[in-house]
């Protein structure tokens, strides 16, 4: 649906993606890219936030994500859409993990995304963007894993400037600790001597700020390490 104005207007392209998007198991929203306003929501999107399209259409884009999602999430994805947007490929999709509050519901849900640019000018500058997201089975293992690679990628952000102080070798030692090797074990295993391994461990936890086993695997976790 990557197409250029003039050949049909954005009511005639809504109009034909809202005839089928309603047979979808999923959401399907077009937002308008020079203030990522909702520009159209299926109704079933609209059912799962217990809003209409009048309301939704109104409300400013800080308005709409921080009520329905966490922004944590955004620090994943909002990247990966701003590169879709810059490439010059015309048919990119991009697939992310987002968190919704869904009406009547405390704990927030899992949906899978999957973003595409919907309408460009003549130019091919993008005008507007569609979405689809269908929601994780609260009991699904993917959910799970979806929360797992976000608090991962939030540990990474917040802690980058610390790990990258870290030596090659350091980072080496790093991952046989998190591997539950024992200082002797990992001398044989890098060719070093044990009072090496033991001085590189006093350092990883000094400029980590921790020594917590926990939290030491977290950074080994993280940054694949292991």
């Amino acid at each position: 649906m990557d197409i250029y104005t003039g050949r049909e207007s954005l009511e005639d392209q809504i109009r034909i993606v809202a005839a089928g998007a309603e047979k979808l198991p999923g959401v399907t929203i077009i937002h308008n890219i020079s203030d990522w306003t909702v520009t159209w929501m299926s109704a079933y999107g609209l059912n799962e936030l217990n809003i209409s399209l009048e309301e939704i259409t109104s409300m400013s884009a800080k308005e709409y994500y921080s009520r329905f999602f966490n922004e944590e999430d955004s620090k994943d994805y909002v990247p990966k859409i701003l590169g879709l947007l810059e490439s010059k490929d015309f048919n990119q999709i991009i697939t992310y993990f987002q968190q919704v509050r869904v009406a009547g519901k405390s704990d927030w849900t899992w949906h899978m995304s999957s973003s595409r640019v919907f309408m460009r000018d003549v130019h091919g500058k993008p005008l507007y963007t569609i979405t689809v997201s269908f929601p994780i089975d609260a009991m699904h293992h993917m959910t799970t894993k979806a929360a797992r690679v976000l608090e991962e990628n939030n540990f990474l952000r917040k802690n980058f400037q610390k790990f990258s102080k870290l030596s090659q070798r350091e980072r080496e030692v790093l991952k046989e600790l998190a591997l539950g090797k024992s200082s002797a074990e990992t001398a044989v295993e890098l060719f070093i001597s044990l009072s090496t391994v033991d001085t590189h461990r006093k350092n990883i936890r000094k400029k980590l700020g921790t020594s917590s086993y926990y939290e030491l695997c977290q950074y080994a976790r993280s940054f694949d390490l292991i």
